[in-house]
């Protein structure tokens, strides 16, 4: 439970903004700042103090909404940070904030063509970053050496997609179980996991824009998550989710035995599903909020906490569920199966990024520039 001057630790000014999530590494918090000449890296303790700050691309204007080229979010592994802005540069800093490296993703694989900008978050896992660039310049998956920025690898993303259907907003995603792991990507009308040492396709999901009522305007935004024993991968729109099971293989259509469930209609446009627990969460734009048998899809309830526009993702802890609107109001929600708000807090910001839990704390990122 918050509010302005009620359980607020400190409030930070930050010099730009940005809806990329902040990453907390011990008493480190990272994030992204677009300020009127460049997009900043800053290092800020958890007490609310900048530590430093290191230029992580040219960029003009100050962000104060959604479309920024600070929209990608920034990963660390303990050792470095490393960063994507929407202009195509990736950079590597160390925990001091000096450069290991970078290079522009724009003049490796080819000229960003999008609608409203690139905002794909690279996946950091095991000694490498993954890039997904899905737009209509090219459809390609690239691993990079996170040591040295080299690349590793790279293989086409073939789809028939169509108009705006090959843009791109998604971030891949990650499934492991201890003994293999899985890169899943998102967008052009298909999802797809990659085996992680050389980015060959293991299965695809189909249908999720099915071809006898085809949408050339269907951009996935919302992110597929995973956990041991499911994949959730929403589509657009209002249109279908499909619950995956992690061993499915080949061309995964309606009905297939790599299905878990499919529902056909409900998915969230723009936030990113949540597993938690038995349960999956849907977080629609307009805050209605569907809670999913985690094995079967069975809907327990479809409720709203708080009307407003949505656009960072839920997220889970202590038996809660956190749902953040722009209009600054986070929604604590009992999880579980039946529909209980527990808290409804609202601070003076506009959020757009999805909050980031550490220690304790919740750190919620203001689209204008603050920190919280």
């Amino acid at each position: 439970e918050w509010a302005e001057g009620k359980n607020v630790a400190w409030k930070l000014d930050l010099p730009g903004g940005s809806s990329a999530t902040p990453v907390v590494w011990g008493d480190k918090i990272f994030l992204l700042a677009q300020e009127a000449t460049q997009i900043s890296m800053l290092c800020v303790d958890t007490t609310g103090k900048v530590l430093w700050a290191a230029k992580a691309a040219e960029g003009k204007g100050r962000a104060s909404g959604e479309r920024t080229m600070a929209s990608p979010s920034p990963s660390t592994d303990g050792k470095r940070v490393y960063t994507m802005t929407g202009t195509g540069e990736v950079a590597a800093f160390d925990f001091a904030g000096k450069e290991a490296w970078r290079f522009n993703a724009q003049e490796r694989y080819g000229r960003f063509r999008l609608g409203f900008g690139y905002h794909t978050t690279p996946l950091l896992y095991d000694e490498r970053l993954y890039l997904q660039l899905i737009h209509s310049g090219g459809a390609w998956v690239v691993a990079i050496n996170a040591a040295n920025g080299k690349e590793v690898w790279k293989v086409e993303r073939k789809s028939d997609g169509v108009a705006e259907c090959e843009h791109s907003y998604t971030s891949p995603c990650l499934w492991r179980d201890g003994k293999e792991a899985r890169l899943i990507t998102h967008g052009n009308d298909y999802a797809i996991g990659h085996r992680l040492s050389d980015g060959k396709e293991l299965w695809r999901v189909a249908e999720l824009n099915p071809k006898e009522r085809y949408n050339r305007t269907l951009r996935f935004v919302s992110s597929p998550v995973a956990t041991t024993g499911l994949i959730v991968i929403p589509s657009a729109k209002g249109r279908g989710v499909v619950g995956l099971k992690p061993g499915a293989t080949g061309v995964i259509l309606p009905g297939n035995k790599g299905e878990q469930w499919r529902l056909t209609r409900g998915t969230p446009d723009v936030v990113s599903p949540l597993i938690f627990g038995n349960e999956v969460y849907l977080n629609r734009e307009n805050g209605s909020i569907a809670c999913l048998d985690a094995s079967t899809g069975r809907e327990h309830y479809s409720e709203r906490a708080h009307a407003q526009t949505y656009r960072g993702s839920p997220v889970a802890a202590d038996g809660k569920i956190y749902v953040t609107a722009r209009d600054g109001t986070v929604s604590v929600i009992k999880a579980g199966p039946k529909f209980e708000v527990l808290f409804k807090n609202k601070i003076d910001d506009q959020l757009t990024a999805s909050p980031a839990l550490a220690n304790g704390r919740i750190y919620c990122r203001n689209s204008r520039g603050d920190l919280t």
